[in-house]
């Protein structure tokens, strides 16, 4: 049966006006639901976290590899020993071994070139090389590029997927841009109610059913958008493994789905992968990306085991990988600790001392 649950309105505002609800996929009897309007949203201006907090968080989260590559620079000569040392730290960090095999070369002719001696020198030469390395990762996400905007977004099970939707939802409202959810994930149990809850956090609709099909959950959630003038749709899906193919199939039915409601969409497709995978998280990217065809990713749980160099290994085409977007980070369990990814600033954690 498909319900709508969010907030009561704040009294005083206008509700737009509804669309009617399609007629209900199921033969059960439906229970009734009552349809809230959505409220007006109206946009303010976007809190920064402060800067010098979100760095020193970042570094924080990251310091495992920070310690490990920023140790090497300490009271040590520029010659071969520290080149292989790098070289370790690197693959441990898992930067990959194509990514550290860039970086290195990168990093020989540069010292060479410039006859730097001193070893702060080729730390602060390989963090603009990391920067330089990283930036086609780097990508601003326009959140008013489509209205709706439809956001599809995938990931494995404990990636973070849910969690990351109602941050981005927080995020979007303070941008302006009214938000819809399709809860599309049918699999997992309590899933919907996870996401009903942060609706119910940032007095968003979601859109759901009492089990069904997650394709006609979407499909609904988009027509639904384009009739209310909602700014952005999500669409969350079931978190699955790359091998479990029956899944896997109905993720890219999803997909098929979304753009029988609207030709363009999705216009983002994002996958959730968890800061401490590691190199796993190429198989996902690659394995996903082979499926649904990704536009961006969110690297969640960047907050005190990750290594970090997986970003790297990304951004060199590791294992038959593309480069996609990182639109976004995150290091903590707040609202605010989901942050844009900036190659500097990476670059910069993964060197701290």
């Amino acid at each position: 049966m498909l319900s709508f649950f969010k907030k009561k309105p704040v009294p005083g505002e206008a509700a737009p006006a509804e669309s009617p609800e399609p007629a209900p996929r199921v033969m059960a009897p439906a229970p009734v639901v009552e349809s809230v309007p959505a409220p007006v949203v109206q946009a303010v201006p976007v809190a920064q976290v402060p800067k010098a907090s979100w760095l020193s968080r970042l570094k924080k989260g990251l310091s495992r590899t920070g310690q490990s590559l920023g140790g090497l620079f300490v009271g040590v000569k520029v010659d071969e020993n520290l080149f292989e040392e790098l070289e370790s730290a690197l693959i441990m960090a898992d930067a990959g071994v194509e990514a550290t095999q860039l970086l290195l070369d990168a990093l020989r002719a540069r010292v060479k070139k410039e006859r730097i001696e001193d070893a702060a020198q080729v730390k602060t030469a390989l963090r603009e090389l990391l920067t330089e390395h990283l930036r086609p990762l780097e990508k601003a996400f326009d959140v008013k590029r489509a209205q709706p905007l439809v956001v599809m977004i995938a990931g494995v099970n404990g990636a973070g997927k849910t969690t990351s939707i109602g941050k981005l939802a927080h995020d979007f409202q303070r941008q302006g841009a009214s938000v819809l959810l399709a809860a599309g994930d049918t699999f997992r149990a309590a899933a919907r109610e996870q996401l009903v809850e942060w609706g119910s956090r940032n007095n968003v609709a979601v859109i759901a059913q009492d089990g069904g099909d997650p394709a006609a959950v979407a499909f609904d959630a988009v027509n639904a958008g384009r009739a209310r003038g909602t700014g952005v749709v999500m669409v969350d899906t079931a978190g699955r493994l790359p091998t479990q193919l029956h899944l896997m199939e109905e993720l890219k039915k999803i997909r098929r789905v979304i753009g029988k409601a609207e030709a363009a969409a999705p216009h983002e497709v994002l996958l959730v992968i968890d800061g401490n995978t590691g190199q796993n998280a190429l198989a996902q990217i690659r394995a996903f990306d082979a499926a649904i065809g990704l536009t961006g990713l969110v690297v969640t749980k960047l907050d005190g085991t990750a290594k970090g160099g997986t970003l790297a290994a990304v951004a060199a085409g590791s294992q038959g990988v593309r480069p996609i977007p990182v639109y976004w980070i995150g290091v903590g369990e707040g609202m605010e600790d989901l942050q844009p990814f900036v190659a500097s600033e990476f670059a910069a954690a993964l060197l701290a001392d």
